[in-house]
């Protein structure tokens, strides 16, 4: 058995990983840690701390400094799982791919690897509602769908 657990750095996620953690333990299944960057996400945080301070023409600079500092957020934030995940004696990886997050893990989901996936309610923002990239995947991926809130 394999478990993909979908990893954004939000609380959602990682709690969602705590579940996947429990259910692996007891079916001695793998767990995949998987998260997509998405360059839109550091052209939108670029533009605003441009527009902030008026200077449109450090966009670039400010688009670069987001995205190296998105990237190495989530491979702290998934290496400090991968390393606990181990250390409770589960068989854990990570993966992490560039793209448009609705894209790639829906074509990871239902690659047929996998026999659950599973994902915090939420997403990064923390909102009261269910989170806008759930309402996209959840009634298009394959293997069953686990739901942390």
């Amino acid at each position: 058995m394999r478990i993909l657990v979908l990893i954004d750095g939000s609380k959602w996620s990682q709690k969602a990983a705590l579940h996947a953690l429990t259910i692996a333990k007891k079916k001695n299944a793998k767990i995949v840690l998987f998260s997509v960057l998405d360059k839109r996400e550091a052209k939108a945080v670029a533009f605003n701390l441009g527009a902030r301070q008026g200077s449109f023409e450090k966009i670039r600079n400010f688009e670069e400094e987001v995205w190296n500092n998105m990237k190495r957020s989530i491979q702290e934030v998934m290496g400090e799982m991968l390393r606990f995940c181990q250390g409770e004696g589960v068989n854990c990886s990570i993966k992490i791919v560039e793209g448009i997050a609705k894209d790639k893990i829906l074509e990871e989901a239902n690659s047929g690897k996998y026999s659950l996936v599973v994902m915090g309610a939420y997403g990064k923002s923390g909102k009261t509602r269910i989170g806008s990239l759930l309402e996209e995947i959840a009634g298009n991926i394959r293997p069953p769908l686990l739901i942390v809130r």
